[in-house]
This record gives structure tokens, C-alpha cells and sequence, in this order.
């Protein structure tokens, strides 16, 4: 397998759309997430990131420009304890609240079929696939 840079490989990207990195802090003592987005649509690109207690949200930057809120405007970190919770969509808020409870981020996230990401409607099983490899 071929090691890129992170910087080559989201250079090699047309469209970059939203994504998480986590890896080590260069010393190799801190783990580090990033989460970035980006938007296609005039509502997508309506978008800025506040700090909201320990996490953070997405906002719009305009309201009077917001024409629908539904898979924009989320929290994609909070903070749970000692757990970070990272994640590209409103299943935060599912995973949050589950893991409050006691249960484990699997078990969270597979309270739900899919994303509701109409017409695509992207499949749990699919995410959890993916989260398996990174690990």
C-alpha cells in the first residue's frame, strides 16, 4: 500500500465534501482528530463552525440565506467524559446520547438503518465497515 502525505492526498481531490483525520500528535503522545467540511450548494457553502461548550456545531454564516437546515446543521464533535465524538452528521447527537447510557459507539450508531441522506441513504453498515478498517 502507498503512503500519502496528508496534504498530497486531499490535493489529489476535485471535491474534498466532509471528512475526519485522526491520527497521533507528531511526538506521538496525543491522539488528534480533525473534522473538516466543505459544500457544493449555496446552502452547504452557508456554513461556519462554533464552539458549543466542549464540541463544536455547524451554524449558518447568514441566516437569511438558509433554505433548509436538515443535514447541514449539526454537531459533529462532542465531548462525553473522556471520549471525543467525532462524526460527519446529526448520528453525534444518537451516539452522545447512547454512550450516556452506557452503551458503546457500535451499539449507538446501530440504532440507526441509515443516514438520512436522501436519495443516497447511506447505510450504518457501511460507516461501521469503514470505521473498522481505520482501526
Amino acid at each position: 500500500m502507498e503512503i500519502k502525505s496528508l496534504e498530497a492526498e486531499l490535493n489529489s481531490l476535485a471535491y474534498h465534501g466532509r471528512g475526519i483525520i485522526i491520527g497521533k500528535s507528531k511526538d506521538g503522545t496525543k491522539a488528534v482528530t480533525a473534522y473538516f467540511i466543505m459544500g457544493r450548494s449555496e446552502n452547504s457553502r452557508n456554513r461556519i463552525f462554533v464552539e458549543d461548550g466542549e464540541g463544536i456545531r455547524t451554524q449558518a454564516f447568514d441566516e437569511s440565506k438558509m433554505t433548509d437546515p436538515h443535514l447541514i446543521i449539526y454537531a459533529p464533535v462532542r465531548v462525553l467524559g473522556n471520549k471525543t465524538i467525532v462524526t460527519n452528521g446529526d448520528q453525534t447527537d444518537t451516539i452522545y446520547e447512547l454512550m450516556d447510557k452506557q452503551m458503546t459507539f457500535e451499539q449507538a450508531l446501530r440504532t440507526r438503518e441509515f443516514e438520512d441522506d436522501s436519495p443516497n441513504y447511506t447505510p450504518v453498515s457501511q460507516v461501521l465497515s469503514v470505521l473498522k478498517r481505520a482501526i
